[in-house]
């Protein structure tokens, strides 16, 4: 079984590699599912790892519907990817009723070749998973991360099951999302090839601040926070 590990940082994506893993999908910011990482990061971790580093284009988190400018982003951010050299792209877009936006999609995936281009788990949020599926069979994309859309991969243990079925071996589930070692070998057993987790511990920081820079609003993906231009012009007139 492949094992597939979501690393947000270099000392993660450096332990996956020690310890055995196969594969590394690379991101930042785990919190809100994950975004795009720093090139840097992605340098120092190409250079360093030997296993496949699969990186993760998502320009920011809430929605994955987005505007044209942020769709050049995307596609600019999976060319450096590439010249930074990179072994695959996990990405994917949406359309505003959360169908698979296939023509932008399939752009993505004209960008990434020669290499492998994965749907991240945006495809748990399609309405009609099974129609999905086939839809990205038929734009070309290889691997679909998915938890069978429920919070975990383990409570969507059954539509996963489906989903491999209804794949007749043309696309690969991946199966991620609270993955852990007290259910992996259910996903064994059901005989998934492949499988993506994250396996973190949250280690305390020797000296901590009472100032937090968390901020709570900003945690909800039913909300995109954009800098309003109204008040910026409000802002910078009263102090004129």
């Amino acid at each position: 079984m492949i094992v597939e590990i979501c690393a947000n940082s270099y000392a993660s994506a450096y332990n996956a590699e020690k310890a055995g893993a196969h594969r590394i999908e690379l991101c930042s910011e785990l919190a809100v599912g994950g975004i795009t990482p720093s090139f840097g990061l992605i340098k120092q971790v190409v250079e360093n790892l030997k296993i496949p580093v699969f990186v993760l284009i998502r320009p920011r988190s809430g929605n994955f519907t987005y505007s044209k400018a942020e769709f050049d982003i995307m596609k600019k951010d999976i060319a450096l990817s590439k010249e930074l050299g990179c072994q695959g792209i996990v990405s994917g877009v949406l359309n505003i009723d959360n169908t698979i936006d296939l023509n932008r999609t399939k752009e993505l995936i004209d960008c990434a070749k020669p290499l492998p281009f994965v749907f991240h788990r945006a495809f748990d949020w399609v309405p009609d998973v099974f129609v999905a599926l086939h839809d990205l069979v038929d734009i070309g994309v290889k691997r679909v991360l998915t938890s069978g859309q429920e919070t975990s991969a383990f409570e969507g243990l059954e539509i996963l099951k489906k989903l491999k079925i209804a794949s007749y071996g043309a696309i690969t589930i991946l199966t991620g999302g609270g993955i852990t070692l007290e259910n992996v070998i259910k996903f064994k057993q059901a005989d998934f090839n492949e499988i993506h987790c994250s396996l973190t511990t949250l280690n305390p920081s020797k000296y901590v601040s009472k100032i937090k820079m968390n901020s709570a609003k900003h945690f909800d993906e039913t909300k995109i926070s954009i800098s309003n231009f109204d008040k910026i012009k409000e802002f910078i007139e009263s102090l004129s």
